[in-house]
């Protein structure tokens, strides 16, 4: 039974790394075309230039994504905000606020998926939170840091709904028994086979953030999901 259980734990993380690696890897043309275009300092309207990438990464689990500058990386404009939604044949660009005098102004600088790329120059995956900005979905975003001439230039990334990710994971989680779930590394569900466990609900069973703050290393019920920062409790 034990040697059944670790075979369907191997095979829910090894899902979720490829599900991850995914994503991630429909952002490679896209940070490749981000950084050519800041590489000639450009202004907020070169920008652009990069839109077919972005509507390219679009498609599969991703249903949003684009890049946000870091400020004054562009020549007439603090900030710079490049994303759009949708599929890749419909794509729906997606405007905000860069008016830090406007009551609407959204200052993503402060922005966890911006500033964890930003401070550690690793990509990320953030979520999972409502994203009341534009689906009012349970979501996952995906950044990855942008660099140019050595030094952070904001980040390009990848939204996916939660339930989405769930569609795709629910079969192999349920094969774990009750109480299997991936979570962040704040111990929040990501997705469950419970309905005790329902997605952002905090699991205070097991410290998951001591463990991962410890290297996160496999234990008695704890898997890292590959490289991603995902947790698979069993």
């Amino acid at each position: 039974m034990n040697d059944t259980r670790t075979l369907a734990g191997d095979e829910v993380v090894e899902q979720v790394s490829a599900l991850v690696e995914g994503v991630f890897e429909r952002l490679k043309p896209l940070l490749a075309a981000a950084e050519s275009v800041l590489a000639d300092a450009p202004a907020a309207a070169a920008l652009h230039r990069i839109r077919p990438q972005v509507t390219e990464a679009l498609g599969g689990l991703v249903i949003g994504a684009g890049f946000v500058s870091a400020p004054h990386v562009l020549t007439d404009s603090e900030f710079g905000f490049e994303w759009w939604t949708g599929s890749s044949s419909e794509p729906s660009q997606l405007f905000i606020s860069l008016d830090p005098a406007s009551e609407n102004f959204l200052d993503y600088t402060r922005q966890s998926w911006f500033t964890v790329p930003r401070d550690t120059g690793r990509r990320h995956i953030n979520g999972p939170y409502v994203d009341y900005l534009c689906t009012d979905e349970y979501t996952l975003t995906f950044t990855i840091p942008v660099v140019r001439s050595g030094a952070f230039a904001g980040v390009v990334g990848a939204d996916v709904y939660v339930r989405e990710f769930e569609r795709a994971v629910r079969p192999r989680l349920r094969s774990l028994g009750r109480g299997a779930a991936l979570l962040n590394a704040q111990g929040r569900v990501i997705v469950s086979n419970s309905v005790r466990q329902p997605t952002g609900s905090l699991v205070r069973e097991a410290d998951v953030p001591a463990w991962w703050s410890a290297g996160a290393e496999p234990g008695p019920g704890l898997r890292r999901c590959g490289d991603s920062p995902i947790v698979l409790v069993s």
